[in-house]
C-alpha cells in the first residue's frame, strides 16, 4: 500500500500530478488545493498518499498535508461520497473551515463543491457533526465529544458579520474558526470578529 510519495514533478494537471520517483511515474488525483501548493515541474516534492484498490483500477489520491488527508477519509465515511467527491468538497472548502461548517450546519458551504446539493450536504452534516470536536482545527479530531456543542451563536454572528463586511463564505468560515482557536469556544460574537479580521489581515 503507497502512503506517501517523494520524487520530481513530473507533470501537472487541474485534478492530479504525476511524481517521478527514480524513473517511474505516479499519478495522484488532488484537490485544486494541492495542486495549487505544489511546486513547479522537476522541483522535489512529497505527498501523502492514500491507494484505492479496485477489481478494475488502483487509484492514488495525494495531499499536501495530513490535514487533508485526514479530511478525505472522514469524508469518505459518508454515504454517497467517493473518493473523487471528496476532493471536490477539500476543493471549494479549506480543511480548516470544514469543521466550523459542519458544527455551524451550514449547507450553502459544502454545496460549493461540484456534485454536492442540498440534501447530501446535509447528510454529510448529519454523519459528522458528531465526530467533529469543539471548532474543529486543521485536522479533525475522531472520538465523539463528551460534552454538547454550546457556542454556535456566537459563530454564526460572527461569520454572518464577517460576510456583511464583504468577506466570502469560505474565507469568513477559516477567519472564526481561526479566531475561536486563539480565544476559546467561549469567546463571544464581537472577539472573534475581531480577531477573525486580524487573521484575514495577514
Amino acid at each position: 500500500m503507497i502512503a506517501k510519495l517523494a520524487g520530481l514533478v513530473d507533470h501537472l494537471e487541474p485534478d492530479a500530478a504525476v511524481v517521478d520517483v527514480n524513473g517511474v511515474g505516479y499519478r495522484a488525483f488532488c484537490s485544486t488545493r494541492t495542486v495549487s501548493r505544489l511546486p513547479p515541474v522537476g522541483s522535489p516534492v512529497r505527498l501523502l498518499v492514500e491507494t484505492h484498490v479496485r477489481e478494475d483500477h488502483i487509484h492514488l489520491y495525494g495531499f499536501i498535508d495530513a490535514a487533508e488527508r485526514d479530511w478525505f477519509r472522514l469524508l469518505t465515511t459518508v454515504q454517497g461520497v467517493g473518493a473523487r467527491l471528496a476532493l471536490s468538497i477539500l476543493s471549494a472548502v479549506a480543511p480548516e473551515s470544514l469543521g466550523l461548517a459542519i458544527l455551524a450546519q451550514d449547507k450553502l458551504a459544502l454545496t460549493q463543491a461540484e456534485g454536492v446539493g442540498p440534501r447530501l450536504g446535509a447528510r454529510i452534516i448529519n454523519e459528522l457533526r458528531d465526530k467533529v470536536g469543539g471548532l474543529a482545527g486543521p485536522e479533525p479530531p475522531t472520538s465523539v465529544p463528551k460534552e454538547p456543542i454550546t457556542y454556535p451563536r456566537a459563530t454564526a454572528d460572527a461569520i454572518s458579520a464577517l460576510e456583511n463586511l464583504g468577506v466570502g463564505r469560505t474565507e469568513a468560515l477559516g477567519a472564526v474558526a481561526a479566531a475561536a482557536r486563539k480565544l476559546g469556544g467561549e469567546a463571544a460574537a464581537d472577539a472573534l470578529i475581531k480577531v477573525g479580521l486580524e487573521e484575514l489581515a495577514r
